[in-house]
């Protein structure tokens, strides 16, 4: 079992909800508590953001990703551009506070062992490990052993990667792990999506699976959801139009709200899955099934035929099904053509 604060996450349980602020507050603190209130307003059981120091987790000379210049629409170094990204610690603890204050599970991924130390000492319930992470087997280690549920995205990654960091994260007694299906292009295009790896991924390893989106709109998550994704994260941003690197396949506040409301609706709809007739049938099972009935009037004493039976509305009688207990018997009183067949008439 995997709780996260209050939340007990299943395959098969309502479908935990992950806003992803993620780097969206460009530095701002302001901007991140602006970020944590649109995540409450939309509904999302929880607000996650991204906790790193620059210097820890990049070289300075290291390249920007091609989607990242795009979306920027100018070119940094990574170190210059993360810089710009930074918050510090003493900002995360407010944060956490003021998600505290209204209610909201706080969350952050660690990108450095500095910055996954100062998460667990705040007391965070679980790590979110990024798919850039995946790979990095002594960090996934070292977040292992603080025996806390794992989210791990596992993005840019074939089956052998997270096989090897499900066995890192087991190696060192923690189970709690929830591995979330991945595309890492921001935005991602559908073709790229593949959810029937969703399904690919809990068969391997028997755990908990969800999907983290990188596509825009709300279709993919969607239908994530219907194909039984435990968790789902999304980007969550203020305004697609703001200068940073994942604005553009983020969701503004309504549409996020939006989102979420469609996959409480389709948890509605997926049921518990036993196949039974609903109350909200049984009126139009009445009006719409069939009766035995007789096919010509029938006299008291008369041995009935199949010849003498007919199936038509309403079903509101004996179903057609019982027909055999029927056919041979003798009518106990004369019945009328249309008439229902029960057992009461026949003897």
């Amino acid at each position: 079992m995997i709780y996260i604060d209050r939340h007990f996450i299943e395959n098969g349980n309502p479908t935990f909800i992950i806003a992803e602020a993620g780097v969206n507050h460009n530095g701002d603190i302001n901007t991140a508590k602006k970020l944590i209130d649109a995540a409450i307003y939309a509904g999302a059981d929880a607000v996650k953001f991204q906790t790193f120091k620059a210097e820890n987790l990049v070289t300075e000379y290291a390249d920007m990703a091609e989607y990242q210049k795009n979306n920027i629409g100018r070119e940094y170094t990574q170190f210059n551009m993360l810089k710009r990204l930074e918050l510090s610690f003493s900002d995360f603890m407010e944060l956490k506070e003021y998600c505290k204050m209204n209610n909201m599970i706080f969350l952050s991924t660690p990108f450095d062992f500095e910055s996954a130390d100062f998460l667990n000492k705040i007391g965070i319930d679980a790590f979110k490990i990024g798919s850039s992470d995946l790979t990095n087997v002594p960090f996934i280690e070292h977040i292992a052993k603080y025996n806390k549920p794992i989210i791990l995205s596992c993005g840019m990654a074939n089956l052998s990667d997270i096989e090897d960091a499900v066995f890192a994260i087991k190696q060192n007694n923690n189970d709690k792990i929830i591995l979330l299906h991945c595309t890492s292009n921001y935005p991602a295009d559908t073709d790229s999506v593949n959810l029937r790896a969703i399904d690919t991924i809990r068969s391997a390893f028997k755990v908990i699976t969800g999907y983290s989106d990188h596509t825009e709109g709300i279709t993919i998550p969607l239908i994530a959801a219907a194909r039984g994704a435990a968790v789902i994260e999304k980007h969550l941003t203020l305004d697609r139009d703001m200068e940073g690197p994942d604005h553009s396949a983020s969701l503004e506040p309504f549409e996020f709200k939006f989102m979420v409301e469609k996959i409480r609706e389709v948890e509605r709809a997926l049921g518990d899955g036993i196949k039974v007739c609903r109350e909200s049938e049984i009126d139009t099972m009445k009006a719409a099934r069939k009766s035995i009935v007789a096919s010509r009037n029938i006299k008291a004493g008369e041995v009935i035929t199949f010849n003498d039976l007919d199936f038509k509305r309403p079903g509101t009688g004996l179903m057609p099904k019982f027909y055999k207990e029927i056919v041979g018997k003798k009518a106990r009183k004369d019945i009328n053509k249309d008439e229902q067949i029960d057992f009461g008439v026949i003897q």
